[in-house]
């Protein structure tokens, strides 16, 4: 892709997160007691999801140093430089340095190191890593998508009726609340439902198969930009937020059986309303 080297762009990905997972499991004793809130009281942001984020930072400028980052902690910016997403079509790295940040604060083992690198909003490589496991997932752009280096797929699901789903929950109550009772809706139509607590993790699931699928409402790039490629690299059906869908804006990614049947359930259960 215009001579880009998508291959070297995922082995930076790769390196910087799980560089940046060694640290985020190394500093957890300390950060869960230093603890701050963002959009709500139960929306935390810790001391490590900053450090790790200024790490991050750090490495992709030395590696990278005419690229662009952005941050869930930090927005845009690269190194502490001034640069901006407006310059043109510069590679921009979408970095979540600690996704599924209430688990870690409880000391469930469902997070990660997100790192992915786009140009004009397009996934070309990512890496997502689990510090507690030390699994590895990821993938570029027509060069598939891998855990731990093993070919991924997603699943042979051809039945919505038999399919376990995945989903996520908003850190505001009203939102949680009508998202709560699109899944109860939903689980009549499905085999079950799963809530991990990680937007980055349940993408994974559905590359590896664990999951058949996977929706949720208000995530932002930082959560998506490394999974839903690793996932569409491993055959799965993703559509990113949209606020044209029929379902909303949400991230639907699915098995190629039953990306059609879950699309349209949520369309017909009033997902667009969330």
């Amino acid at each position: 892709m215009d001579g880009l080297d998508l291959e070297g762009l995922r082995a930076i990905a790769v390196r910087v997160a799980t560089e940046a997972a060694g640290e985020a499991a190394r500093l957890r004793a300390a950060a869960i007691n230093d603890v701050r809130t963002k959009t709500t009281h139960t929306d935390v942001v810790t001391a490590a999801d900053t450090e790790v984020e200024r790490q991050l930072r750090e490495r992709l400028a030395e590696l990278r140093p005419d690229d662009v980052v952005l941050g869930e902690e930090g927005g845009f910016g690269a190194g502490g430089s001034n640069k901006t997403a407006s310059e043109g079509d510069r590679l921009c790295w979408v970095v979540d340095p600690i996704d599924g940040t209430v688990n870690y604060l409880y000391g469930l083992p469902w997070y990660t190191v997100s790192v992915g690198v786009t140009r004009n909003g397009e996934s070309l490589a990512g890496a997502v890593v689990e510090p507690p496991s030390g699994r590895v997932w990821s993938a570029s752009l027509g060069g598939g998508a891998t855990l731990d280096g093993m070919p991924l797929r997603a699943s042979g699901a051809s039945r919505l009726d038999l399919s376990l789903i995945g989903t996520g929950f908003s850190y505001h109550r009203e939102r949680r609340v009508r998202q709560g009772e699109l899944a109860t809706a939903l689980m009549a139509r499905v085999r079950d439902i799963r809530r991990a607590g990680c937007a980055s993790l349940d993408l994974c699931a559905v590359a590896a198969g664990w999951l058949d699928g996977y929706y949720e409402h208000g995530v932002n790039p930082w959560d998506w930009a490394a999974g839903a490629l690793i996932a569409t690299e491993a055959g799965a059906v993703v559509h990113l937020p949209d606020p044209r869908a029929p379902f909303g804006e949400a991230i639907v990614a699915a098995a190629p059986g039953i990306g059609g049947p879950l699309a349209e359930a949520l369309s017909e259960l009033g997902s667009a309303e969330i």
